[in-house]
């Protein structure tokens, strides 16, 4: 009997098969989406103006472990269901239990959040090519800050070599619904543990890549859409906003 492999070898076709997927969605309309909504209160906003064809990425800030849950709970059940996760390699593909699970239930593929790895992105890339979508963090884990970090440019390669809209998102508030055990930033793992917040979960308009742009400006690009829509949701000004360059 041979040994499953895991990191970016840990194979996850077997979660986007027939059986699987039904299985998946029976959790996630029974179970995961309606405790999302309860824990979070869930609001959600430019849902509306998603786009109606496939594949998509989604482009979002990450500040906790509950944020997946809570953006595959936000999204219509036609898109959930043919959406895949980008998940961290290191973090849940390294061993065989937490990856049998996460990828289950978001139905995740591993990705190399540290290097440019050619085979995590070749992953991604062949699946948004067959139609799939495709929810990423380009900052490449949780805020340590809780401010938005500067994005890697995994979801603009991606864009430009599929063809796929980017769907800048933004989540609010979701680090304080269990801080201490979710998130990663200290003014939210060290508050008092809450088992419901209120969470803002916004869908911005889909932008793609611009004849002529080259991938460090649409990067910068998206980035910039997902920090508008976070100051525009938050109320805060200065969110996402970098000091200029010495």
């Amino acid at each position: 009997m041979s040994v499953v492999k895991l990191g970016l070898d840990f194979p996850t076709a077997w979660s986007r098969g027939r059986v699987v997927r039904t299985a998946r969605s029976a959790l996630h309309g029974a179970f995961m989406a309606p405790y999302m909504r309860y824990i979070a209160t869930l609001e959600v906003r430019g849902r509306e103006g998603l786009p109606t064809t496939s594949p998509v990425i989604f482009a979002a800030n990450h500040t906790s472990h509950l944020d997946t849950p809570l953006l595959l709970s936000a999204l219509p059940a036609r898109v959930r269901h043919h959406t895949v996760v980008a998940a961290a390699m290191d973090s849940f593909f390294m061993s065989w239990m937490i990856a049998v699970r996460t990828v289950f239930a978001f139905n995740a593929i591993p990705i190399d959040r540290h290097r440019v790895n050619r085979r995590s992105a070749q992953i991604a890339q062949d699946l948004l090519e067959q139609g799939w979508n495709l929810l990423i963090y380009p900052e490449g884990g949780r805020t340590p800050t809780g401010e938005l970090r500067e994005f890697k440019g995994g979801a603009a390669y991606l864009a430009e070599r599929t063809g796929a809209v980017v769907v800048p998102t933004y989540l609010h508030d979701a680090a304080w619904i269990r801080g201490p055990k979710y998130a990663k930033a200290p003014r939210f793992t060290t508050a008092p543990s809450r088992r419901r917040h209120h969470v803002i979960v916004a869908f911005g308009d889909p932008i793609r890549f611009g004849e002529g742009e080259n991938l460090r400006r649409f990067g910068a690009r998206i980035e910039g859409a997902v920090a508008q829509l976070g100051r525009e949701v938050s109320g805060d000004p200065t969110y996402g906003v970098r000091p200029p360059s010495p």
